[in-house]
């Protein structure tokens, strides 16, 4: 069965079935944009990858009580508990020192890696390096409603509900995001020429 032409809706109700296929192809179709979304607030590597494996075993708690609205898109389903995910370690961390889990589930595991060349691999980190570094000196809102709405494909409706604010607020503070990162990369530009 080839589980890269399903839809999402299909993957899904073969992993209801029974089809551990159906999860693996839905986590290895989303997971840089859910990983970067949840690094990008978090700014730790080993804490996005905590905070990445509890928003799928979220997931597949959800997918196998029956519990999953099938009117929503997965994506933007998955973005908003893992940045759920991502609020409730910053009020722990407030008022308690982290605690490890010790859980020993490891869901970069269940995915097998994929071909890619050495040149591909390294041009597209230190893109990503450049890009990560660039929103990291956002302003928080700005940097927010970026992240949901590129790595997360939230709607604006989506990421004014989960943020509290307006659909216009949303909408004005991407586009200050998208003009800061604009203005970021051509002084960047203009600098490197120099």
């Amino acid at each position: 069965m080839d589980f890269q032409l399903k839809s999402d809706q299909d993957l899904i109700h073969l992993y209801v079935a029974g089809e551990e296929g159906g999860l693996v192809e839905l986590i290895r179709r989303y997971q840089t944009k859910i990983y970067t979304s949840v690094y990008l607030l978090v700014k730790d590597e080993y804490l996005a990858e905590d905070i990445f494996q509890d928003t799928f075993i979220k997931v597949i708690n959800t997918l196998k009580a029956g519990k999953y609205n099938e009117e929503g898109k997965f994506l933007p389903w998955v973005t908003r508990i893992a940045h759920n995910l991502v609020i409730d370690h910053f009020r722990r961390e407030k008022r308690a020192p982290m605690i490890s889990n010790g859980d020993d589930f490891d869901i970069f595991e269940v995915l097998g890696n994929y071909d890619e060349s050495t040149e591909d691999r390294m041009v597209r980190e230190q893109t990503y390096k450049d890009l990560k570094t660039l929103i990291h000196l956002l302003p928080a809102e700005q940097k927010e409603v970026l992240i949901m709405r590129h790595f997360g494909d939230m709607s604006f409706k989506e990421i004014a509900d989960i943020t509290d604010v307006s659909i216009n607020t949303a909408l004005g503070r991407m586009r200050y995001a998208l003009n800061n990162l604009r203005k970021m990369m051509l002084s960047k530009e203009m600098s490197l020429k120099n």
